[in-house]
């Protein structure tokens, strides 16, 4: 990816043009540099950045290389209607984070790939960059390279991460069994409930101050608690909850060859979540467990590795809430009221 903007002459026209200008006024150097002055500065492992034909660094010592690809398709996972140019570049990123979180990996660097529509808006644009260039800084990820093109059709951002971690620390959906606690991270169902609010137009577009939708559009990777769990050897088997809860326990019951058994009264749904779907009539338990876009971890633990799970609970900052456990048969059952129920699917981009 070239660093360097061309066109000195063209770039004062675009300037004086702005906030109206789109990426179609621009070459594909020229954003390419708007981009890369808008991101964190390299560190000194990245011996070629971006600029060149491919991206060099140094390897860490000792750690072994995590490595996630995700991406954010325009009508599929965000609306730009309602979602800020800043919470899409946000998102990009998190998303993936939150997969090296469950991992327990550090993350290192990562690639951005855009397809940029020919109307989307230089201003846009540039919000964007700085949503996501905001969440690197703070996870002191250096974005090393990528690829820029022109789309008939939806923006989509694509993002590969890198992270590390120890040969011994690393976290996967296997190694659970029966009799093992489940736990997860913070509070499930304020994204889900974020979404409706927005594309009710509970909010105005730019007023993004309620909680839930707050979650939604600028979701929080479990980065520090992840990487405490795999320290210390707490969890059994971890996994992101991107789509839903009830995705995330079939798919950590179908790696390990198990059954679960969540309690519906101890999830712990967000209270504003809760009041939004009573108030439409909704059952807030399937809502929460279906609802996607939570990014907490799920966890398992062996019972006598609880004194672990509590000191990543205290350093990780974030509160762990024990909802069920796993179970010898294959059955995956919500009990609520003293009934149990088959657990509903979550989301899915196939079906």
């Amino acid at each position: 990816m070239p660093s360097e903007a061309g066109g000195g002459d063209r770039g004062a026209c675009v300037s004086s043009l702005e906030p109206l200008a789109r990426v179609s006024d621009l070459s594909e150097r020229e954003l390419i540099g708007r981009i890369h002055r808008r991101l964190p500065a390299s560190p000194d492992w990245v011996v070629v950045g971006i600029g060149d034909d491919a991206a060099v660094v140094e390897t860490e010592r000792n750690r072994l290389e995590v490595l996630s690809v995700d991406a954010i398709v325009e009508g599929v996972h965000f609306d730009r209607a309602f979602t800020p140019p800043s919470a899409i570049g946000h998102r990009a990123l998190a998303v993936n984070l939150s997969d090296l979180a469950a991992m327990g990996a550090a993350p290192r660097l990562a690639l951005l790939s855009l397809a940029l529509p020919a109307t989307l808006l230089l201003a846009e644009l540039d919000d964007m960059i700085v949503g996501l260039a905001a969440v690197a800084a703070r996870f002191r990820l250096a974005i090393v390279g990528g690829n820029l093109t022109r789309i008939d059709g939806p923006l989509v951002v694509d993002v590969t991460v890198i992270g590390t971690v120890k040969r011994r620390q690393s976290l996967t959906r296997a190694g659970a069994r029966p009799g093992d606690d489940l736990y997860i991270s913070g509070s499930i169902g304020a994204a889900a409930a974020g979404l409706q609010m927005l594309r009710a137009g509970a909010e105005a577009k730019e007023d993004v101050s309620d909680p839930c939708i707050q979650r939604y559009l600028y979701p929080e990777p479990r980065l520090r608690l992840g990487a405490l769990l795999g320290r210390n050897r707490a969890a059994t088997a971890c996994m992101d909850v991107s789509d839903g809860l009830a995705d995330a326990v079939h798919q950590l019951a179908d790696a390990n060859e198990i059954g679960a058994t969540i309690e519906g009264s101890a999830l712990p749904i967000e209270e504003g979540a809760r009041r939004w779907f009573e108030l439409r009539g909704q059952d807030a338990v399937n809502a929460s467990l279906i609802g996607g876009d939570d990014y907490e971890l799920l966890i398992a633990v062996r019972p006598r590795l609880r004194g672990r799970l509590e000191a990543a609970r205290r350093h990780g900052d974030v509160p762990l809430t024990r909802i069920g456990s796993c179970t010898a048969g294959r059955s995956v059952v919500v009990r609520q009221d003293g009934v149990s129920r088959i657990m509903p699917p979550g989301y899915s981009h196939f079906r």
